[in-house]
């Protein structure tokens, strides 16, 4: 059986996974990380990664990016792998990741719903398409108030994946209330709404001469991404060094 540490364990996500993993034969948590010591689990509960002297196998990581530097350390030098959810890390913290991916087995996925996964596919092939043809791309996110980071690390990997796609082409908007000028045909707009309960909401929209084509997934519950990173889990464990993403899980 797979042992497991949970890394923001008391958070929405880490409780979510905890109750998940409980109904898996497949795999355990066996320490959780979080400085909210209000909630009781059945496993420790360490205030920090440095503190856990639990054995394990792989860390899943929900937690806050200001923790994530300190995370890696750690798995660096315990040689234990870790499946990175958290999202708003700097460019300085994703070149330390890639740094640390040469030493440790490293799973980083902005989103780690299969449905998502499959759309970072489907656009690429859309672009191909009608790019050449004119089109313009928009991507709109939306998300509940609670969250912190904006755009969301979803968004921006459907941009990524988009502008892979057209060559790198492309300049992300982020906003337009500063400027009075028509839309640049190089322009990627990027829009992020936040309000009530919302689990998750991408439109990639591509604007075209008398017509639109979008592709939009919804979340309805954070199970889909619990589940995907307890699959990510079983995935990278006993995985040597290197930097992997939901398209190696999902095959």
């Amino acid at each position: 059986m797979i042992k497991m540490i949970m890394h923001g364990c008391n958070g929405r996500m880490g409780q979510m996974i905890t109750n998940l993993v409980k109904e898996d034969p497949g795999i355990t948590i066996v320490a959780g990380i979080d400085v909210n010591d209000s909630v009781q689990n059945d496993y420790p509960v360490f205030a920090g990664i440095e503190e856990c002297d639990v054995e394990a196998d792989v860390v899943v990581d929900f937690g806050a990016a200001p923790a994530v530097d300190k995370l890696l350390d750690t798995c660096v030098k315990r040689n234990l792998p870790v499946v990175v959810c958290t999202t708003g890390l700097s460019k300085e913290q994703v070149e330390h990741l890639e740094e640390a991916s040469g030493k440790v087995a490293i799973l980083r996925s902005a989103n780690m719903s299969l449905g998502i996964n499959l759309l970072l596919k489907l656009v690429q092939d859309a672009v191909r398409t009608l790019q050449p043809a004119g089109f313009d791309v928009e991507i709109v996110e939306k998300h509940h108030r609670m969250k912190l980071d904006a755009p969301s690390g979803t968004a921006l990997a459907l941009a990524d994946s988009v502008n892979e796609a057209a060559g790198g082409t492309y300049e992300y908007v982020y906003d337009r209330s500063s400027v009075r000028q028509k839309r640049g045909a190089k322009e990627l707009g990027i829009s992020a709404v936040r309000g009530g309960t919302i689990v998750g909401d991408h439109d990639v929209i591509f604007a075209g001469e008398d017509e639109v084509v979008t592709f939009s997934h919804t979340a309805y519950s954070r199970a889909v991404f619990a589940k995907g990173s307890i699959a990510a889990a079983k995935f990278l464990a006993g995985k040597g060094p290197g930097l992997y993403d939901m398209s190696d899980v999902i095959g």
